[in-house]
């Protein structure tokens, strides 16, 4: 093109006459008056979320009082106090009084929201069914708290209520009843023997540092959730942690640079979103509100390699992302004095990069793969070569930036519709879950790539939090990106300043040596994703509508066909992880519902027994959806088995007991890992109203060497994606036979269920 060879060469000597800041008064009143405007929001935000559910409103009602009291001649004691002393004095109590009474309602309103979320009684009453009197109450008072003070993003974050730990009795009998299935009764009998003997030995001394460990910390489990299960793992993070999104089905430009700028931009008004708390609360059933926290590092993070574990550091503020075409890294300011710049200018820096000729070195060109290596080795080379000098300057810019962006080289083809060519979109979901091995940089919070189409990719790291974070920031963004662009595909608007010019990166290759490291890491990362069995499965035939009229759970429906599929596959049952949320909870994140039960075990045996009536096979299969849905509950509200072991054990470690019980307990592999992707998070987000913003979602890699990894999403009325992984050196695994398996279980399920109304149809019918 011709525009390349007029683009700008970025040298240190333009890039500065740009972006320097002339000291003038009036630069300087801008960052005084913008710092003073953030801080200003931050404080009264913390005002607002200190107070609520009460309102600044009523002190001044309170005060109002106190002071009408006073003038009054009713003989209040604080009222004859204007006989002995001054005016001033005596406004000065009554203000005091006020403050007092507004402290008392407060505290008062505090408690009864308190005691409002800790009622979980609604969840387990059934939809369709008359609503219980204590639900009634329960629900009047929570909507005229929300009605009376709409809340903030953080206002709940004091209210919510804790963890608690289960009784251990309890754990272990879930724990038995949902391997009861799995093992022979040898196995089964010698485990439930030590399970007992934990229970009535060393679990009770292990319970009690357990329990008082949830007195203190804000939540018993998430923060050895977080640094066990993620950062004190060494293995890659590409395909074994990090989690994989896909664009929305269709886009409204294909100029890479107008694409890529709008949805930096609306990224970026998400994160302020965040800062002034003016992104709304997700509420359960639009009156229970789910923990925030998570929000907090979704910008601005990256997760730094260490030796003996890696940590999470998020930066309070950053004016900068970094940004990767063709190789080269560069720092992209997108704030000046304060103000985010327009989505134009935006276009207007990466534009600048786009026709930049600009050469990359090999090692620069594939440095990025050093942090989907192994996490020891990346540790031990960012601190023999990115420890001081020109290389940690340019690292510390890359883990400083609110995200990395990548303008990719080429184009990325998704074809939702093109069900006849199903490699294509499993080669585009390939290209978000690990790309080139160089093109996303692991350890950041997110990474987002555009193809030269406008295409996106998207790709996040999984120790900061879970998906739910990640899917609503795209979910809310993708609404006003397909209304940002003109007829010729350009971003709406126009420049209002000269944006600062893109500052490219600089390294130091010099030595051999690192470049051997890359090409070893970069070697080590095409061994993995070789071995990576990955498809994405379409299921067209039916979706949420059917499975609703089926009067069955969706969710429970698309487990108990995985639980059929994996029965044809491997000839037995296995321990089945899917994901369900704990964010009722302050600073909950996640817990395991063991999938895999006794109801659905008999359930699968009927559907492959032939002797076996349709009427018992879908008996079964409703026993079988209601326990899962019981299982999920009890997940959802604390009460679930994985979480309360785990902690059990890491308390044993410290203690250094040991315990041959939890060892089995954690030792046990995951061969079904799922986990279901959710649309539409919040009411902002209406999927009728704007059905290109339907997606595949995307999916994450096998948790077993010898299982499957499975993240599905019901799209709409009509159609299922499934993100099926596994690993092609498991002599028992494939991928493509696996998938087709899902297909026809679900299929089987629908026949089950329309043979078995067909025939109650054909019973009343006879009976008139």
């Amino acid at each position: 093109m011709a525009e390349a060879h007029q683009a700008t060469h970025y040298s240190s000597s333009n890039i500065h006459q740009h972006t320097e800041i002339n000291h003038d008064q009036e630069t300087l009143e801008l960052v005084l008056s913008s710092g003073g405007h953030s801080w200003k929001i931050k404080s009264a935000n913390r005002i607002k979320n200190f107070i609520y559910p009460a309102r600044i409103e009523i002190l001044y009602v309170t005060v109002g009082i106190a002071i009408a009291l006073y003038f009054s001649e009713m003989p209040f004691g604080f009222i004859e106090m204007k006989s002995s002393s001054s005016i001033i004095f005596d406004i000065f109590a009554c203000i005091f009084i006020g403050l007092i009474l507004f402290a008392i309602i407060c505290v008062c309103m505090k408690v009864t929201m308190m005691l409002l979320l800790r009622y979980q009684g609604y969840m387990y009453e059934t939809r369709g069914r008359k609503v219980s009197l204590k639900t009634q109450i329960w629900a009047i008072l929570m909507k005229s708290f929300l009605k009376f003070n709409p809340p903030q993003l953080y206002s709940f974050q004091s209210l919510l209520p804790r963890l608690s730990v289960p009784p251990l009795k309890d754990t272990i009998n879930r724990y038995l009843r949902s391997v009861r299935p799995i093992y022979d009764d040898e196995t089964y009998n010698r485990i439930a023997q030590e399970a007992q003997d934990f229970q009535n030995g060393i679990g009770k001394k292990l319970q009690r540092y357990l329990i008082l460990k949830s007195w203190w910390a804000t939540n018993y489990v998430s923060d050895w959730w977080e640094e066990f299960i993620y950062l004190k793992s060494s293995t890659p993070l590409m395909v074994n942690s990090n989690v994989f999104s896909s664009d929305h089905i269709s886009r409204d430009t294909t100029i890479q640079s107008a694409r890529a700028a709008n949805v930096c931009y609306l990224f970026l008004q998400f994160r302020k979103s965040i800062d002034d708390q003016t992104l709304k609360p997700i509420m359960a059933n639009n009156l229970v509100p789910l923990c925030s926290t998570q929000y907090q590092r979704l910008f601005n993070t990256t997760r730094i390699p260490g030796i003996d574990g890696d940590k999470l550091i998020h930066f309070e503020t950053s004016d900068h992302i970094a940004v990767l075409h063709k190789g080269c890294y560069y720092k992209v300011t997108i704030c000046v004095n304060g103000r985010l710049l327009k989505p134009r200018e935006i276009q207007y820096q990466f534009e600048q990069i786009i026709n930049s000729n600009n050469q990359t070195s090999h090692g620069e060109k594939y440095l990025a793969s050093l942090t989907a290596w192994e996490r020891t080795k990346w540790a031990t080379t960012r601190n023999k070569y990115f420890s001081n000098g020109i290389n940690k300057k340019s690292l510390d810019i890359i883990e400083s930036a609110a995200f990395v962006l990548n303008l990719h080289d080429g184009p990325y083809i998704m074809e939702l519709e093109n069900l006849e060519q199903p490699e294509v979109l499993t080669y585009y979901c390939t290209q978000n879950f690990y790309g080139r091995i160089y093109d996303f940089w692991f350890d950041k919070s997110f990474n987002i790539c555009f193809g030269t189409n406008g295409r996106m990719a998207f790709n996040a790291e999984h120790a900061w939090g879970d998906a739910p974070a990640v899917s609503r920031m795209l979910e809310e963004c993708m609404v006003y990106d397909i209304k940002s662009y003109d007829a010729h595909g350009n971003i709406k608007g126009t420049m209002e300043i000269k944006p600062p010019l893109p500052v490219r990166l600089n390294w130091d290759f010099s030595d051999q040596n690192l470049i051997n490291t890359i090409d070893e890491a970069y070697g080590d990362g095409l061994k993995l994703i070789s071995d990576l069995d990955y498809q994405c499965v379409v299921h067209d035939a039916f979706g949420k509508g059917l499975m609703k009229a089926c009067k069955l759970s969706p969710d429970a429906f698309i487990q108990m066909a995985l639980q059929l599929a994996y029965f044809r596959d491997f000839g037995r049952f296995s321990l089945t992880y899917e994901a369900s949320m704990t964010r009722l909870f302050k600073d909950g994140r996640t817990e395991t519902v063991r999938s895999c039960t006794i109801e659905s075990c008999a359930w699968v045996k009927s559907m492959e027994d032939p002797k076996t009536s349709i009427q018992e096979r879908v008996k079964l299969l409703q026993e079988a959806c209601k326990r899962h849905q019981k299982g999920y509950l009890e997940a959802m509200t604390g009460k679930g088995v994985d979480r309360h072991l785990f902690c059990l054990y890491v308390v044993s470690k410290y203690l250094e007991i040991d315990s041959p019980f939890l060892k089995e307990v954690l030792s046990e592999p995951w061969r079904l890992s799922t986990s279901q992707t959710p649309h539409g998070q919040s009411d902002f987000v209406d999927l009728k109203k704007y059905p290109q913003l339907k997606g595949c979602a995307g999916g994450f890699g096998p948790v077993s060497k010898d299982g499957y990894g499975i993240s599905y999403i019901i799209s709409g009325e009509d159609r299922i994606y499934f993100h099926v992984s596994s690993f092609k050196s498991s002599p028992v695994t494939n991928t493509d036979r696996f998938g087709k398996r899902i297909r026809k279980a679900l299929w089987d399920i629908k026949e089950l269920v329309e043979k078995f109304n067909s025939e109650q149809g054909d019973k009343r019918n006879g009976h008139k």
